[in-house]
């Protein structure tokens, strides 16, 4: 057997019994919690596990909005939710986490147009594509996947503390990965393309919302607002795509056959979301529906306060306007 073949034939295996395990171990989301009266933002939520978010909690009578930055997929997805659901208050909003000002023209419009938010799922991301330093000076991976949530988070944080009470309180809600457990954190090299390959930024920022979920729970003075991840698992979505038309192609399809299909993916977020006991903890991490650990960095103190401060720099919030967030 050549070398060649046998390589194949070990990815092949190592696939079929990691898409087998991921499968079998996923669970589903019980609660039969309705979402009356409430709010609920879905970044990424017109594609893969997003659009399955976004449709169940419009199933649940929530007034859902469904933000990505393409128009073509914003209007698809309304009616696939409209169609699936029948709730007519579902809108798209244009946001690109790759754009500090598409980030601000986003927040401003929620918080002058909306009376309450109950639900931010940060579900929007990015593979470990080609990577190049956007306009506002950060790695592409890097502002998608955590500095432009970050930024988000923290301008809708009124709203949520607004709507959120001790015994039901507003929820954040960040993706992570399994692949956080490769990630580091070099503050001084964190948006060096020269120093990380693509998906070892992808790792990094995987392990950055951790830390962000770590260091706002902190910082959140009272307890009618609490951030927790989530890690779905091996799913088959179009993020794949993302690392070109051919080989995203082969990897979307082995993904969908192997892997949890994006409903299957969805279904820790949602229970994050919905679950009473997942409401009474902060900072922590989620996978199939169960409380778990992330990599023991993720909760280091002096690793979450030099991202949080790096972070508030670039996406530039002044010490005042930071104040302004947590009022």
């Amino acid at each position: 057997m050549s070398l060649l073949l046998l390589i194949v034939v070990v990815i092949i295996i190592v696939a079929l019994t990691v898409g087998l395990y991921e499968k079998s171990t996923n669970a589903i989301c019980t609660s039969k919690k309705r979402l009356d009266g409430k709010t609920a933002i879905v970044t990424g939520g017109t594609t893969g596990m997003g659009l399955q978010i976004a449709t169940d909690f419009a199933d649940r009578g929530a007034r859902v909005i469904i933000a990505c930055p393409f128009k073509n997929e914003g209007v698809d997805a309304l009616k696939y939710i409209s169609d699936k659901t029948s709730n007519t208050d579902v809108v798209f909003k244009m946001l690109d986490l790759s754009s500090i000002t598409s980030i601000r023209e986003f927040a401003t419009d929620v918080l002058n147009n909306e009376k309450r938010l109950d639900i931010l799922m940060n579900n929007a991301g990015v593979g470990a594509v080609r990577e190049f330093i956007t306009d506002d000076g950060m790695s592409f991976i890097m502002q998608v996947n955590y500095f432009g949530q970050f930024l988000l988070t923290l301008l809708l944080l009124p709203l949520l503390n607004k709507t959120g009470t001790t015994s039901d309180p507003a929820r954040i809600v960040n993706t992570s990965s399994v692949l956080h457990n490769f990630g580091f954190i070099n503050i001084h090299k964190i948006n060096d393309l020269r120093y990380w390959f693509p998906v070892q930024f992808y790792a990094n920022s995987k392990l950055s919302v951790m830390l962000f979920a770590h260091e706002l729970t902190k910082r959140l003075k009272r307890n009618n607002v609490v951030v927790n991840c989530v890690d779905p698992g091996m799913v088959g979505t179009g993020i794949f795509r993302s690392v070109g038309n051919i080989l995203g192609g082969v990897l979307t399809m082995i993904g969908f056959v192997l892997f949890k299909t994006p409903w299957l993916g969805a279904q820790t977020a949602i229970h994050v979301a919905l679950d009473k006991k997942a409401g009474e903890i902060s900072g922590q991490l989620f996978k199939n529906c169960k409380l778990t650990r992330a990599k023991r960095s993720a909760y280091n103190d002096e690793i979450a306060g030099e991202l949080w401060n790096i972070s508030t720099s670039l996406v530039g919030l002044s010490s005042e306007a930071m104040e302004k967030c947590f009022q």
